[in-house]
C-alpha cells in the first residue's frame, strides 16, 4: 500500500525532517538534517518544504505525520509538536509521536551494526534521559523503560558486557558507575536523535494502527517520572 509519511524532530542541538515514502518501487527515505541550536524556530518548517520538494509531493499527498515527542530539550519538543500537530490537523491525517531514544537506538543499529545500546540525552540539572535497547535486523526491543535519572543511578539488565552507549548523556561518562563503564567498551556521545529513524519507527507504527487525531499526541518529557524499571 503506498505510503507518505512526514517526520520532523527538534529535540536537541538538531533539527530534522524526513519524508518516508512507499510504493511499488519500493521504500525511500528523503531527509535534512541540521545542527541548529536556537535556530529550530525557523529551520524546522523550511526543512519541511524542502523534502516535500525534492520527493515532488504536496502536503496534501500526506497519509500520516510524525515527530520526535521526547525526552529532550522541553522547548525543541513543543516547536516539534506544534508544527506536527498542525500540519496532522490541517491534512485531517492521523499524528503518531516517536520515542528520541528509540529513533537514536536504531541509528546506532544501523550506522554501527550495534546489539547492545544505551542511549543517554543529556536532561540538564546533572540528569539524563536514559533506556536500554536490544537491535537485531532494524529490529528495536526496550530492555528497560525510558527514565531520567543521575548517571550514578543507571543500571544495565542482564549480564551482557558488550553494551555501547550513544548520545549526549555520556558527556558525563565520569560519573556512570564502574560497572557500567566496565560493561560498555565504547561510547559514543556526538550522535542526536535524527528525524530519518523516526520515520521508519513512525512508518512501522503507522501500519500497526497507532497514528492518532492529533490533539491526542503530546511530547513526553519525563522529568516527572524518574522510577529506573523494566516495562511490564
Amino acid at each position: 500500500m503506498p505510503l507518505h509519511l512526514l517526520a520532523l524532530d527538534a529535540s536537541s542541538s538538531a533539527c530534522s525532517a524526513a519524508l518516508l515514502r512507499q510504493g511499488d518501487s519500493g521504500t525511500e527515505c528523503l531527509a535534512r538534517f541540521e545542527m541548529t541550536p536556537r535556530a529550530h524556530t525557523r529551520r524546522l518548517l523550511p526543512m519541511v518544504d524542502e523534502v516535500l520538494a525534492e520527493a515532488q509531493v504536496t502536503p496534501s499527498q500526506l497519509d500520516a505525520v510524525a515527530f520526535g515527542r521526547g525526552p529532550g530539550s522541553f522547548t525543541g519538543l513543543r516547536i516539534a509538536a506544534g508544527a506536527a500537530q498542525g500540519l496532522a490537523f490541517g491534512l485531517d491525517c492521523p499524528l503518531l509521536g516517536v520515542s528520541t531514544l528509540e529513533a537514536l537506538a536504531l541509528q546506532a543499529h544501523r550506522r554501527y551494526h550495534l546489539r547492545h545500546v544505551v542511549t543517554a540525552l543529556d536532561a540538564r540539572m546533572g540528569e539524563v534521559y536514559a533506556a536500554t535497547w536490544h537491535c537485531l535486523k532494524d529490529t528495536i526491543t526496550p530492555m528497560s523503560a525510558e527514565a531520567v535519572l543521575a548517571p550514578e543511578a543507571l543500571r544495565l539488565p542482564g549480564d551482557e558486557t558488550d553494551w555501547v552507549g550513544v548520545g549526549s548523556g555520556f558527556t558525563l561518562w565520569e560519573r556512570f558507575t564502574v560497572d557500567v563503564q566496565l560493561s560498555m567498551p565504547q561510547h559514543l556521545d556526538d550522535l542526536e536523535p535524527r528525524a530519518e529513524e523516526m520515520a521508519w519507527l513512525a512508518a512501522r507504527d503507522f501500519a500497526a494502527g497507532l497514528g492518532q487525531a492529533a490533539h491526542l499526541v503530546q511530547p513526553v518529557y519525563l522529568r516527572n517520572d524518574v522510577a529506573w524499571k523494566k516495562p511490564a
